[in-house]
């Protein structure tokens, strides 16, 4: 695991407290600017962290957004070869898992210090943002460090905690969160620490800031909706919640509702390094030029949206206003360069789209309502909790067209799920079985460029079916494309190769394709 980071903030925390029996006159020069243990404050680390949280969700998953066929490299460009073969190496996932692991270590910073401080509702919302990290690095690794990661005095190489064991464990950390959110106040002024909810204490209509009590509904709602998400991955091997855990999450406020977006918003602005991280790095420069080049519309996604999708003028943008206006590339062309194929021209494709990439200024989504209300369909369709399967579904899709900003929702989300085949519920088959897979289906589509871990993981759990002549593995049109189609978990990092190799557990080039997580059926 990469400690550079940590080490520096050990290694300040360290001098500080060696320092801190000198004389009193040995202090009459002390640089109040100075980062100490004291001006180190949880308040400060959590602001950080949330932004981090953000930016990871908008820019750590690229690759996995190309795998799930909603990008797409551009035709100008060389074809990236373990990416489009599926033959990752070790050195591919390396910055992934060091942004997760730096973010993790600020956030077991925020909790352990606030408990010190009796600040109990800012370290359950750090706990809530850390199970949510946890549990995506466990989907993509299996297991890592975990139980000994951050005591690097007691352990410089932490042992490797298993999957199972860090989900159950996650479980538990929850309920710990959620009866810290339920303090009776906060000692920290959580409204201005709160980016996501109150908004760093602008509270009003345009920022959509609330007051703490209204954020702390949320956050525990925030809280429920993971825990769902971590029920639902493992249903494919027989996991079915305890009466007594669904109990638990409706005493608690239940799961997030239409409308009720998780979005962190620092005050994101069009300068150089201060916009919003999708934005900046799917939109435009300060200046207005294209952020990239190289990330396209990938012409699966945009056929299987066909023009029957109003969001997928949304998801890309099109030269037109039309939908017909899209173009895309096909991920992993032979030879890389379009122009080298056949003699024909250079095929560059379109920009993401307005729905995703709208302004510098925008929220940067962790969780819209949506996929909320997705997992809440699936979760009723398994009768695990109360509510309509169908209801729940079509919600998700409305609010999925409403977030995007479809001009005409959510009158078009009506027609969608009214016309489309694939959206009408009388369609859904007679088995619970199809009606899961129905749901993962529009859930993969609303998904788009948002969330690819967890299009990902349905694919990777069996629930998650998509349309292809010979298979998943026929999004890559690279001939040297691994048969097996993607990695079933991702290689370790060689940095954990290097400093950690002794705890390291076996998993070779050739297992990634073979070795499955606990849940995976």
């Amino acid at each position: 695991m990469k400690k550079i980071k940590n080490i520096v903030m050990l290694s300040l925390l360290a001098v500080v407290f060696a320092t801190s029996s000198c004389s009193d006159f040995l202090n009459v020069n002390t640089d109040p600017n100075r980062v100490t243990g004291d001006n180190i404050t949880p308040d400060l680390i959590f602001t950080n962290a949330q932004t981090s949280v953000g930016a990871q969700q908008a820019t750590r998953f690229i690759y996995l957004n190309n795998w799930m066929g909603y990008m797409s490299r551009s035709g100008t460009f060389i074809v990236e070869q373990e990416e489009t073969t599926y033959k990752v190496a070790n050195t591919f996932p390396e910055t992934n898992w060091d942004q997760a692991y730096n973010t993790l270590f600020d956030l077991y910073q925020v909790q352990t210090r606030a408990l010190a401080a009796n600040d109990s509702v800012l370290a359950g919302a750090s706990m809530v943002l850390s199970v949510k990290l946890w549990q995506e690095t466990v989907d993509q690794f299996g297991a890592i460090p975990y139980a000994q990661a951050f005591d690097y005095v007691n352990y410089p190489r932490p042992a490797y905690t298993p999957a199972a064991d860090i989900y159950a464990d996650l479980l538990v950390k929850m309920d710990k969160a959620i009866s810290y959110l339920d303090a009776a106040a906060p000692k920290s002024s959580f409204v201005k620490t709160d980016l996501i909810f109150c908004r760093g204490g602008a509270i009003n209509a345009a920022n959509k800031g609330m007051e703490i009590p209204d954020a702390i509904v949320l956050w525990k709602k925030f809280a429920n909706t993971i825990k769902l998400r971590m029920f639902l991955r493992q249903s494919e091997k027989g996991f079915v919640p305890s009466s007594t855990q669904i109990a638990k999450i409706v005493a608690d406020g239940g799961f997030l509702a239409a409308g009720e977006d998780v979005a962190v918003q620092p005050g994101y602005s069009n300068q150089t390094a201060k916009q919003n991280p999708f934005y900046a790095q799917f939109g435009l420069t300060p200046s207005g030029a294209p952020a990239t080049t190289n990330n396209k519309p990938n012409n699966y996604f945009k056929a299987l949206l066909s023009t029957t999708d109003p969001r997928l003028e949304r998801f890309y943008a099109s030269s037109n206003g039309l939908p017909t206006g899209i173009t895309g590339t096909d991920y992993g062309a032979v030879g890389g360069n379009k122009a080298s194929v056949g003699g024909l021209p250079v095929f560059t494709g379109t920009e993401i789209g307005p729905g995703l990439a709208g302004s510098a200024t925008q929220d940067q989504f962790i969780l819209p309502s949506f996929e909320s209300l997705f997992f809440q369909a699936e979760a009723a369709q398994r009768g695990w909790i109360a509510g309509t399967a169908q209801t729940l579904f079509e919600s998700a899709i409305t609010q999925s067209f409403v977030w995007l900003g479809v001009a005409t929702a959510p009158a078009a989300a009506t027609t969608y799920i009214t016309t489309v085949p694939s959206a009408m519920w009388a369609n859904s088959g007679t088995t619970s079985a199809a009606k899961i897979q129905f749901i993962a289906f529009q859930k993969y589509v609303a998904l788009c460029g948002i969330d690819a871990v967890e299009s990902w993981s349905d694919l990777r759990r069996g629930v998650l079916v998509l349309p292809a002549a010979s298979g998943y593995s026929y999004l890559s049109n690279n001939v040297n494309k691994d048969s097996r189609g993607l990695p079933r978990v991702m290689p370790y990092p060689q940095t954990e190769l290097t400093t950690n190799s002794a705890s390291l557990p076996a998993r070779t080039a050739d297992n990634i394709f073979t070795e499955k997580l606990f849940w995976q059926p």
